[in-house]
């Protein structure tokens, strides 16, 4: 990120007049931090290698807070028109450290506040959406970095998440979050969406003269972070002669074009760039506000449509084996769900063998259980047996649609809620 900041700034301090360093390494900051979420959607189609993936996931966290301060430090020299340089480092480190630190406190506080108080599903949902805003407000306040104490103090939770929620408040936080992601997204880009015409209308030059910038800075973003995926790779190919590093194995040259090619933008650096103020403290507007907006639009448009079309057919064309999982998923889904069947054998045979006579319940239970453990052609036949089980699980619903459609008197909660549970059985199916 501090890299592709700094080439970002030079860029266009040196080829957009009027355009100082601190507001290159404003719009560097802005502009730096890849999505993790364009990313990710397409990779749910096509597989790469779990490293990689693991990578590209872990690397978003990190680089959205460091994008975010460097972003942090440029509007203060903007607004000053200073830069010291030691007061920096040491604000710099307080902000990691306390960030950080100020996360994982505010995190084991709700940790202790989700076991002591008598909550339901309801209200540890409220709390997990009060939880980051409080962490991201104390930490600034102290004047710390806001983002790392939301990352910082989200990890230990969702690490620790099973030891102090209940499984009810675990799966209607996971949909209420994934709801509440999209349509963040979605507000973000309709709200640059609305300020385009305006942002347009109030540019220094003309339409294609900043179009020309925003291209610019998109080529120079790509090439940049290409290099810095071989530099890395360089780097850690030294530096194992040295030291222990994770991964000892030479990636050749198709891994890091792969990962150099993921960088697609998106809502950080819109977010990012819509919290530029309209004016400075002393009421001047401030400088070339609507050129870094629409500078920020087109690299987001520019990455999502040509790396993000290509990267799919990018992905096929390298065909990268995944050195660490030689297995397939549905071999090692397979393996896990048998382990599992074997140990609940286990137990009821072991500690609640005398209770079979008297819970049939638990006798249909260990009757699955048994089954799964046994029976190895599911797998081997997984395709056919699939085609069909959806096959009796269509046929199912349409009964259930038809009844509800001939019997007047019959109450459609109940049949909503057998169409759900029909619902669930092909997603389990789908997710096999």
């Amino acid at each position: 990120m501090f890299i592709t900041s700094l080439v970002v700034a030079f860029v266009a301090n040196h080829f957009i007049p009027g355009f100082s360093l601190a507001l290159g390494f404003l719009l560097g900051g802005i502009v730096s931090p890849p999505d993790a979420v364009s990313a990710g959607a397409i990779l749910k189609f096509v597989k790469i290698p779990k490293r990689y993936s693991s990578i590209l996931e872990g690397e978003s966290l990190l680089n959205d807070a460091s994008s975010l301060i460097i972003f942090r430090f440029a509007m203060i020299a903007v607004a000053t028109g200073q830069f010291i340089w030691h007061e920096a480092a040491l604000s710099f480190l307080w902000m990691c450290i306390g960030g950080a630190g100020i996360g994982i406190l505010i995190g084991i506080f709700f940790m202790k506040m989700h076991r002591l108080l008598p909550t339901d599903a309801n209200i540890d949902i409220v709390l997990t959406l009060v939880t980051p805003f409080l962490m991201y407000l104390v930490a600034e306040e102290l004047h710390a970095s806001g983002v790392l104490a939301v990352v910082s103090g989200g990890l230990l939770l969702s690490n620790r998440s099973h030891s102090f929620l209940a499984t009810s408040s675990r799966l209607g936080t996971l949909n209420v979050w994934s709801s509440l992601v999209f349509l963040l997204n979605g507000i973000v880009f309709m709200m640059i969406g609305l300020d385009l015409p305006q942002i347009v209308s109030g540019l220094e030059t003309d339409l294609f003269t900043a179009f020309g910038y925003g291209v610019l800075i998109t080529v120079i973003l790509m090439i940049t972070r290409v290099v810095a995926a071989y530099g890395a790779v360089f780097t850690t190919m030294i530096m194992r002669n040295f030291i222990t590093v994770a991964d000892r194995q030479n990636p050749g040259w198709k891994g890091p074009a792969l990962i150099g090619w993921t960088g697609m933008r998106g809502v950080v650096s819109l977010a990012a760039a819509l919290s530029i103020p309209l004016t400075l403290q002393d009421g001047t507007p401030f400088p070339h506000r609507n050129l870094i907006l629409f500078i920020t639009f087109v690299v987001i448009l520019l990455t999502l449509v040509v790396q993000g079309l290509t990267l799919p057919f990018l992905i096929k064309k390298f065909k990268i084996p995944d050195p660490d999982f030689t297995r397939s998923e549905k071999e090692i889904d397979y393996e896990i769900r048998n382990e599992l069947a074997k140990i609940g054998v286990k137990r009821i045979w072991d500690t609640h063998f005398e209770k079979l006579e008297k819970f049939p319940a638990l006798q249909d239970q260990l009757q699955i259980w048994e089954n799964r453990v046994n029976s190895s052609e599911v797998i081997l036949n997984f395709p056919e047996y699939r085609e069909i089980y959806l096959d009796i699980i269509n046929q199912q619903r349409e009964w259930l649609i038809s009844k509800n459609r001939e019997e007047i008197l019959l109450d459609e909660e109940i049949i909503r809620k057998h169409l759900k549970m029909l619902d669930l059985q092909e997603e389990k199916l789908g997710m096999h």
